[in-house]
């Protein structure tokens, strides 16, 4: 099995590598791919160390599965050569998400939809992924009616310049300077901006509409969602505060229970003793954490659900969400 990351000195690309490597995926040979100004660099996999090496069309010949963390912008051109050359793709990027010949997997939730694939299988947006995990498994059992979130996203969605940035300004404000801006329209140390990815023409942002749309195609399902995605100054770790409206009664005992039971799901919920997930407590971790389960009490009937869910965005809202594709096309269950 030969394996490649495209995009591989990228926050995420990096820890696609590590991920690989922590999962001991059954593969021969990792190469490893990125931009001109990257070639020549090299990134230790397991005890092995690789030199990164410039992408180009050609470099899909021979390669079995390729995950691609590069951007839309370099998924479009290069993935479908990848794809002809007989790899099959598994893209982090945006660029085919919503393509109907175009599988979009989260492998705890529609691992089925992978056979679909025609060379290019696309990994779902951070926040859809953490989310959708937590929904389908109630959506099986008690159907959902209406969804309505609010996210508070770390800086590391943007990239490492972001995570950067942040640094940089807390330590300016700290020594009583000017902080910079460039990334972010506004200074994101002790701020926070509604604001994530360019503003659509109905008001909703990019990112509000990718989970909107995202989440009805993983779940093959055509319930009401609504969402507003905020930027918050954390490094790692996305954290959603969502609203889920039922058709028929539900407890809070019993989404416990649901989602005891879900794959790559674990519940910390213990007001008494103060538990429930935060993002320095899922960093590096690959389950999604849900937590604040309790009743909707301005929704008649037992009807309606709060959560808190919380999940590493690097990890499983990319890097191990990827791998885990990966792991279902070689060994299908």
């Amino acid at each position: 099995m030969k394996v490649c990351v495209v995009g591989a000195t990228g926050a995420v690309g990096r820890k696609m590598v590590e991920v690989l490597c922590e999962r001991k995926f059954p593969l021969t040979e990792l190469s490893l791919f990125a931009s001109e100004r990257s070639a020549g660099k090299r990134l230790t996999f397991c005890s092995q160390e690789i030199t990164v090496r410039k992408l180009e069309k050609s470099c899909g010949k021979g390669i079995d599965i390729a995950l691609f963390s590069a951007g839309a912008t370099v998924s479009k051109e290069f993935a479908p050569c990848f794809a002809a050359d007989g790899a099959v793709v598994i893209d982090n990027s945006s660029a085919f998400r919503m393509d109907t010949d175009v599988p979009l997997v989260v492998p705890e939730v529609n691992p089925e939809d992978i056979r679909l694939h025609k060379g290019i299988i696309a990994n779902p947006n951070c926040s859809t992924i953490q989310m959708v995990v937590v929904l389908s498994a109630l959506h099986r059992v008690k159907k959902i009616k209406r969804v309505v979130v609010s996210t508070y996203q770390s800086v590391s969605g943007t990239g490492q310049k972001a995570i950067d940035e942040l640094k940089a300004q807390v330590a300016d404000l700290y020594e009583g300077k000017k902080p910079e801006v460039k990334v972010y329209p506004y200074q994101i140390a002790f701020n926070l901006l509604p604001h994530i990815d360019v503003f659509m023409e109905n008001g909703y942002t990019k990112e509000e509409m990718k989970m909107v749309n995202e989440i009805k195609k993983i779940m093959h399902s055509d319930f009401s969602l609504t969402a507003t995605t905020v930027r918050v100054p954390v490094f790692v770790s996305h954290s959603e505060s969502v609203n889920v409206e039922f058709y028929e009664p539900i407890s809070s005992d019993e989404a416990k229970g649901i989602l005891s039971s879900q794959e790559g799901v674990i519940v910390m919920d213990d007001p008494a003793t103060l538990k429930y997930p935060y993002p320095l407590m899922v960093e590096g971790r690959d389950e999604v954490f849900v937590g604040r389960i309790r009743q909707d009490f301005s929704i008649p009937g037992s009807r309606a659900l709060n959560l808190w869910i919380v999940a590493d965005n690097i990890r499983k809202g990319a890097a191990t969400n990827a791998v885990q594709i990966a792991e279902k096309i070689i060994i299908p269950k």
